[in-house]
């Protein structure tokens, strides 16, 4: 991180098209070299055909802290990612990440509100977008938590496919709970089917939120073994 810092401030100036889109190369190539050096192989597995000319809002489970670099190497198109605001904090890390994540902080209604409309602009602008729709780490031994809408809403009002990925080795590489239990490995990313929106309506976010839910949850249990409940 420290080596890319000063080629970020060089990309900033370029503004938050072009210069987002030279941070998030930066990222990759920072992720391939740190992946490297801890012996963390980045695995792609495609369930069904993805065409990375396509505009797409991606959504995906969210359980480690290796999220980030896991989703910044899977995703090999123009993409903003959604985060939360308290990663800021992070020396160094924190730095890069406010000059490349539309921020949010969830409890604040105006930072919400502008966080969708950056979402919105990005898309406007033909770039992606991914949000963990969760929200925060999954903690409990199931394969999800409860979705919010905020996903589903934005894919409705732009009539954007979603497309759903899970991260299913991130937990083993690196447990939430601890900054020192990264181990070397696997790290998968799965690709799953889009999901169309067309002719969709606010009304039908809850239809389109189990829809999606359900395709994610199907899927996980296909690579990861849960407790019975």
């Amino acid at each position: 991180m420290l080596f890319i810092f000063p080629f970020v401030l060089l990309a900033i100036p370029f503004g938050k098209i072009k210069g987002g889109n030279l941070i998030y190369k930066l990222c990759s190539i920072w992720g391939k070299v740190w992946y490297k050096t801890i012996g963390v192989t980045h695995l792609e597995i495609y369930e069904a055909p993805h065409n990375r000319n396509q505009q797409y809002i991606f959504v995906a489970n969210h359980i480690s802290y290796l999220d980030i670099p896991a989703v910044v190497l899977a995703i090999h198109q123009p993409f903003r990612a959604l985060g939360k605001y308290e990663m800021v904090k992070v020396p160094v890390f924190g730095l890069i990440y406010k000059a490349a994540v539309i921020l949010v902080n969830r409890k604040d209604a105006q930072t919400r509100a502008k966080s969708v409309r950056a979402l919105k602009a990005a898309i406007k602008n033909n770039i992606s977008i991914i949000i963990f729709p969760e929200g925060t780490f999954n903690e409990t031994n199931q394969p999800l938590k409860s979705f919010y809408d905020g996903a589903f809403r934005i894919a409705i009002e732009t009539q954007t496919p979603i497309k759903p990925l899970l991260l299913v080795d991130t937990l083993k590489r690196l447990h939430y709970r601890s900054s020192f239990s990264l181990t070397p490995g696997s790290n998968r990313v799965v690709y799953l089917a889009e999901v169309p929106v067309n002719g969709l309506t606010f009304k039908d976010i809850p239809l389109l939120k189990k829809q999606v839910y359900t395709l994610m949850e199907e899927a996980l249990k296909r690579y990861i073994v849960y407790p019975t409940p």
